[in-house]
C-alpha cells in the first residue's frame, strides 16, 4: 500500500469518522484499474486518495460505499465499464469487481465541559466502550486520560459535530450552556444531555425557544439527564447520566432486572393478533 494512501488512511482514522476502503479484486478485459488498486472513501461518499477507476467504476464504488456505511455491512459490487475510457481515447469495455470494506468508528460520547463530574463521564463513557471527546479550554490529558480526542480551542463549539450514533453531554457549568446546545441540536445525534439544575435548565429552554427552536428538536434534550438514582456525588451523577446513555444505545426498559421475571410472556398467536375466537 502507496504511503500516501497509508498516510491518509491514518489520518482518517484519528478523525474517528465513517470511511470505506474499496479494493478491485477481479477484473476483466480492459479497464484503468487492475487487481489490488484502491480507493479511500469518506463518510460523504468522496474519494479521498487512491483509484479504483474512473467515471461509473468511481461512481458505482462511492454509492456502494455510502450503502455499506448505512448498514455496516461489506459488500462486493460488480461494474460493467462500457462509459469508462482508457487513456487512448477508447471505451474500456471491461467488467471489474470491487470488495466495499466499511470502517464504522464506535459511537462517541462528546463530553462539554472540565468538571469533576465530566471527568467520571469520561471514565465511564471509556469503561461502556465509547469513544471519548471532550470539548472544552480546560480539558487536559491529565484530567481525561480516557479521552480519544481532547478539543481545547474551539470556543464557538464549531467543531462539535457528532454522527447520528453520538451522545452530547454538556456540562460547561453555564459557561457554554447555550452556545454548546446549539450547535448540538443543528447535529444529528441521538442523544442530547444538559446537566444542570431544574431552574437552569428551563432557562436553557427558554433562550432555545428565543432562537427559534421548535418543540421537536427541544424534546430532544434530556435536562435534567441521567436516571434517578439518588445521585448526589459527582461520581453518582455521571453514573446517572452514563446509565441513561447505556438505556438509549440498548433500547432497554430501565426496569430493575427482578421486575422483568414477572412479565408475561405473550403467546405466539396472541402475538399475531389474537386468540382467533369470535
Amino acid at each position: 500500500m502507496a504511503k500516501e494512501f497509508l498516510d491518509h488512511l491514518l489520518a482518517i482514522r484519528e478523525q474517528n469518522v465513517a470511511y470505506v476502503v474499496a479494493t478491485v479484486i477481479d477484473v476483466v478485459g480492459s479497464t484503468s484499474a487492475k487487481t489490488g488498486s484502491k480507493a479511500l472513501i469518506d463518510q460523504h461518499g468522496k474519494v479521498v486518495t487512491g483509484w479504483v477507476g474512473g467515471g461509473c467504476a468511481e461512481s458505482s464504488a462511492c454509492d456502494a460505499a455510502l450503502r455499506s456505511i448505512a448498514s455496516g455491512a461489506t459488500d462486493i459490487i460488480e461494474i460493467d465499464l462500457d462509459d469508462e475510457v482508457l487513456g487512448a481515447g477508447m471505451p474500456c469495455g471491461g467488467h471489474m469487481r470491487v470488495y466495499i470494506e466499511p470502517s464504522i468508528p464506535k459511537p462517541s460520547v462528546w463530553i462539554m465541559g472540565h468538571g469533576e463530574v465530566a471527568e467520571h463521564i469520561s471514565l465511564l463513557a471509556d469503561l461502556m466502550g465509547f469513544a471519548v471527546i471532550v470539548n472544552d479550554a480546560m480539558a487536559t490529558e491529565d484530567k481525561f486520560p480516557h479521552a480519544t480526542r481532547l478539543i481545547g480551542d474551539d470556543l464557538d463549539y464549531s467543531e462539535l459535530i457528532p454522527l447520528a450514533g453520538d451522545f452530547v453531554v454538556i456540562a460547561t457549568q453555564h459557561k457554554g450552556d447555550h452556545e454548546s446546545m446549539s450547535r448540538a441540536l443543528k447535529s444529528d445525534a441521538r442523544y442530547i444531555a444538559l446537566i444542570a439544575s431544574r431552574k437552569r435548565s428551563r432557562l436553557v429552554m427558554d433562550y432555545l425557544r428565543n432562537k427559534k427552536f421548535s418543540e421537536a428538536d427541544i424534546a430532544r434534550v434530556m435536562a435534567p439527564c441521567g436516571l434517578d438514582i439518588g445521585a448526589r456525588t459527582p461520581a453518582e451523577i455521571a453514573l446517572s447520566v452514563i446509565s441513561e446513555i447505556v438505556l438509549v444505545r440498548r433500547a432497554a426498559s430501565g426496569v430493575r432486572m427482578r421486575d422483568t421475571l414477572h412479565r408475561e410472556v405473550p403467546s405466539p398467536k396472541a402475538a399475531v393478533g389474537g386468540t382467533g375466537s369470535t
